[in-house]
């Protein structure tokens, strides 16, 4: 295995534009719901405002201009090539962190959060405050490779994180994660690499574990429970099929650019809500616009990554997996710092991520954002970053 970090820049070709335009213009589209909320997915008039944008306004050559932007690299990390973006601050005490987004995530909704954290001082925040930050697409995502074996779940994902901060030369730095990233990150501090300071989560993932044993008494606590079980009931189908049947999905994701963005934006009601106020009346969310979505969704079809980050979901979840039945890790061996934001699926409680963390250090409270925090409001989640990590530095 060879240790060369290599420098990238994202190439499309225009056929695969060309192509993505035909196929868009071929949309077959299902009847109307007939229901008058999402309880049966995505609706048929956000749906079609998305695809008459996505077909007729929208610069597809984004993907490439924002990417292109910022200094990117690959490196080969056990068997597959990981595509990363690294932007070193310029303050010279900045403090190194590799941040994992989820899915239908990439890190392209991590890109608005370059400035606020590598530049905090243009942006409300201090020299101190400042980040070198390595941004890496997960295995089978994006512009990474695709794992050609099975065992790709959180705990090697984490592992092969570790592997590029040394590649780097970083001997000391923290971790963040949303999503299945919040996964991987909560795995990094199970696991406890030499040189993890600490690490930071918007998704309290252990509370997928063991719902019943989670504190349910104030009215937090209450509220937080019945949005979980909401979830697990009726809200998760797109988390069912691809833990346990990627290959299905699969093939409507790489076959359909309608099917893979209806599949992308039914992840959850708040995000879905905000999506479809975008396209359907102009009002975005903060950053959560109409470009920015489909920079998004247009990552995915152009990489040709459905069905292989769907397959992520099956390896790390799913009951047929590679470590299904595994036994657990280990409560972390670092601080832990913790973000609630009102949007998410459900609003972690402080009792929550302190029975979940006996490390917890940091707990904080956003006033606006949901489940892509860092991607809709990006100022507000580099603030929360800052101040989870400050007392590490």
């Amino acid at each position: 295995m060879s240790d060369d970090i290599r420098p990238f820049t994202v190439q499309i070709p225009k056929d695969a534009l060309d192509d993505l335009q035909r196929r868009l213009a071929a949309t077959r589209w299902s009847s109307r719901e007939i229901v008058d909320d999402r309880s049966q997915g995505v609706q048929l008039a956000p749906m079609q405002a998305l695809h008459r944008y996505w077909a007729t306004e929208y610069e597809s050559g984004r993907v490439a201009a924002r990417l292109n932007a910022l200094p990117q690299f690959t490196t080969e990390i056990d068997g597959v090539d990981i595509h990363f973006v690294h932007v070193r601050s310029e303050h010279p005490d900045a403090l190194p962190l590799i941040m994992t987004h989820g899915w239908p995530g990439s890190v392209i909704e991590m890109l608005d959060s370059v400035g606020p954290l590598t530049d905090p001082t243009a942006h409300g925040g201090t020299a101190t405050d400042a980040f070198h930050l390595v941004l890496p697409s997960l295995p089978g995502y994006g512009f990474s490779g695709e794992p050609a074996e099975t065992g790709w779940d959180l705990a090697r994902t984490a592992r092969a994180w570790s592997e590029l901060m040394r590649r780097l030369g970083y001997d000391r730095y923290v971790a963040q994660g949303g999503d299945v990233g919040a996964g991987v990150t909560d795995a990094m501090g199970r696991i406890g690499p030499d040189g993890l300071a600490g690490i930071h989560t918007n998704l309290l993932v252990t509370a997928l574990n063991d719902p019943a044993s989670l504190p349910n008494s104030t009215d937090d606590e209450k509220a937080a429970l019945a949005a979980l079980r909401l979830f697990q009931t009726s809200g998760n189908g797109y988390f069912v099929e691809m833990a346990t049947r990627p290959q299905t999905i699969g093939y409507a994701l790489l076959d359909s650019p309608a099917a893979l963005a209806a599949w992308m934006i039914d992840h959850d009601t708040d995000a879905y809500y905000k999506i479809a106020r975008a396209f359907v009346d102009g009002q975005p969310s903060g950053n959560l616009t109409r470009e920015h979505i489909l920079d998004n969704i247009t990552a995915y079809w152009l990489t040709g990554t459905g069905t292989s980050a769907a397959r992520s979901y099956w390896e790390a979840y799913g009951p047929d997996g590679p470590t299904a039945g595994s036994a657990p890790l280990p409560d972390p061996r670092v601080p832990v710092g913790f973000s609630a934001f009102p949007g998410e699926i459900w609003k972690t409680p402080r009792s929550w991520a302190e029975q979940s963390y006996p490390t917890l250090n940091y707990y904080g409270e956003a006033e606006r954002g949901g489940h892509f925090a860092a991607w809709e409001e990006p100022e507000l989640f580099a603030a929360e970053i800052r101040a989870a990590f400050r007392p590490l530095r």
